[in-house]
């Protein structure tokens, strides 16, 4: 297949009889097709699109790149290749699996929809938009997605991507974070995809947003299969479209991170199991900025008597950003005697192998790992 079969498979538009938004997605189906049959990405989820897969590989791609999620996957599916493994998995296994991929609410709505499948689906995920919505953690989106690409099921799966295809391909103005706009847009492709190859109409979608309707940059529009139907760059408006509001700022937390070794001792802890990176470890810490002299009066305070503490050194700060808040992290090296009974006492080498702390910590396993 060449480029000019793209072109000859557009639909070329009358001035006076200009199609309608059904008329103009219906008419994307030929080129769109075509164009992603030579131009699709060899992704591993895509090589078995079984109904686990396809799952799995969704939830990992939500909010991180594709290149980012590969070894994720090929790690998961080689630990808890199927429904059975993951409902069972053990939560600190499952997390340390996760660990660097963020929104760790993912990974246990995960094992939460597996045990469901177990216990009332025989182990098979529903091929229904219905009853896959009815799962923790499956939203419109990914149910759309797994009826699509693992059962050939005729419904719109709309992300980030399409998202941005559909506004400029429609010159929709209306702000795209909207749900309205979202649930407009879904229910005009349900009137448009084709009922056979609607994995490939949805993945073309995607991939033109991937490849060709770039996020975050100039689309390459001459090497759009869409462009003769394409109403923001006919008239002007790929700079103004899609139009997404502002969001609000992000709240800043201020942390003092604690770095407390003994020996070959460090001092970690469990996190809650509800609120943000639940059920993880992390490094103790306060609530708050902290000098020396007030670390030192703290721990003296809640761990220690004075002549147990031996140094308390301060260390390089750091900042993490998740999507609502910042932490801006000071950092203390805080040697004695002994680690406090009311934390985990874990060997130095274990840190990074067994236990499953969040990326917003990296520079401190690092500095704790001897690298700086």
């Amino acid at each position: 297949m060449s480029e000019t079969l793209y072109q000859k498979l557009q639909v070329l538009e009358s001035e006076t009889h200009p199609l309608d938004r059904i008329g103009r997605l219906t008419a994307i189906r030929g080129p769109l097709l075509a164009w992603y049959r030579e131009n699709a990405r060899t992704l591993p989820w895509r090589e078995d699109p079984s109904p686990y897969r396809v799952w799995i590989s969704e939830i990992m791609l939500q909010q991180t790149r594709v290149e980012a999620v590969k070894p994720y996957f090929a790690r998961f599916m080689e630990a808890l290749p199927d429904v059975e493994t993951l409902a069972a998995a053990a939560d600190d296994r499952l997390l340390k699996l996760w660990e660097g991929l963020g929104y760790y609410s993912r990974a246990k709505n995960l094992k939460k929809t597996a045990q469901i499948l177990v216990n009332e689906y025989g182990g098979r995920l529903p091929d229904t938009r219905e009853e896959l919505l009815s799962l923790p953690g499956i939203g419109s989106y990914t149910a759309g997605a797994i009826a699509s690409i693992a059962y050939g099921k005729p419904e719109p799966a709309v992300d980030g991507n399409v998202l941005r295809v559909l506004a400029r391909l429609l010159a929709c103005r209306d702000d795209i974070s909207a749900q309205a706009v979202k649930r407009q847009f879904e229910a005009d492709l349900a009137a448009a995809m084709p009922k056979e190859d609607c994995s490939a109409f949805n993945q073309g979608l995607i991939e033109i947003g991937a490849l060709v309707c770039i996020p975050g940059g100039e689309p390459r529009c001459g090497e759009c299969p869409l462009r003769s139907l394409c109403l923001a760059e006919r008239n002007g408006l790929i700079g103004e479209i899609p139009y997404k509001a502002p969001k609000k700022p992000r709240r800043i937390e201020e942390r003092t991170i604690l770095l407390i070794e003994s020996g070959d001792r460090i001092a970690i802890q469990k996190r809650p199991e509800k609120g943000l990176l639940a059920s993880m470890y992390e490094f103790p810490g306060l609530e708050g900025k902290y000098s020396p002299e007030e670390v030192l009066a703290a721990a003296e305070e809640l761990f220690y008597s004075e002549a147990e503490i031996r140094s308390v050194t301060p260390v390089p700060d750091a900042i993490h950003i998740f999507s609502h808040v910042e932490w801006h992290m000071t950092g203390y090296r805080l040697e004695a005697d002994r680690i406090p009974a009311c934390f985990l006492a874990v060997p130095r080498g274990e840190i990074s192998e067994k236990y499953a702390l969040p990326s917003a910590f990296d520079r401190y396993i690092k500095l704790i790992n001897g690298k700086s």
